[in-house]
C-alpha cells in the first residue's frame, strides 16, 4: 500500500506543481516535495527532482496541473500570485485532489490534499527554477 501510495504521489507531484505563464516562468526547476498521511507510523522522507517545464507547458494551467488523461480539473481560479485548483482523477489513481500555489518570482510554494482510496494525504511542494533547460 505504502508503495503504491508514493507512486502515486510521484506521479502527481510533478504534473500539479507548475501553473500560468504570468506567474511561472519556463525553464530548469528543482521540486522539493514533503508528504504527511495521517495514522503513517514512519513519515516519509522529502524527495527532491528536477523539471524542465517549457514555454508550451507554462501556457496551459491545466495542462501543467496534470498530464493524466484520466484526471480532469474541475475548478480553477487566479488571483495574482496565487493558483488554486480541484482536480478528480478516475481510474487506478481515483481520487479528490485540491491544492494551492503561491509564486515569489522564480520560486513558488503549493499545498495539495488528497483523498484516495480511502486515506487522505498532505503534500507541500518548494520549487526554485534554477536556470534554462538543458
Amino acid at each position: 500500500m505504502k508503495t503504491r501510495l508514493t507512486a502515486l504521489l510521484f506521479a502527481l507531484a510533478l504534473p500539479v506543481t507548475g501553473f500560468a505563464a504570468d506567474t511561472m516562468r519556463d525553464g530548469y526547476w528543482e521540486l522539493t516535495t514533503t508528504m504527511d498521511m495521517p495514522g503513517m507510523p514512519v513519515k516519509m522522507a522529502p524527495t527532491k527532482v528536477k523539471h524542465c517545464y517549457t514555454k508550451e507547458d507554462v501556457k496551459d494551467q491545466k495542462r501543467v496541473i496534470s498530464t493524466d488523461k484520466n484526471c480532469t480539473v474541475t475548478d480553477l481560479k487566479q488571483s495574482g500570485n496565487k493558483v488554486s485548483w480541484k482536480m478528480k482523477c478516475t481510474g487506478e489513481h481515483a481520487g479528490v485532489f485540491s491544492g494551492e500555489t503561491v509564486f515569489r518570482g522564480d520560486a513558488y510554494d503549493s499545498t495539495m490534499k488528497m483523498q484516495t482510496q480511502g486515506q487522505t494525504m498532505n503534500m507541500k511542494v518548494k520549487a526554485k527554477r534554477l536556470g534554462n533547460c538543458p
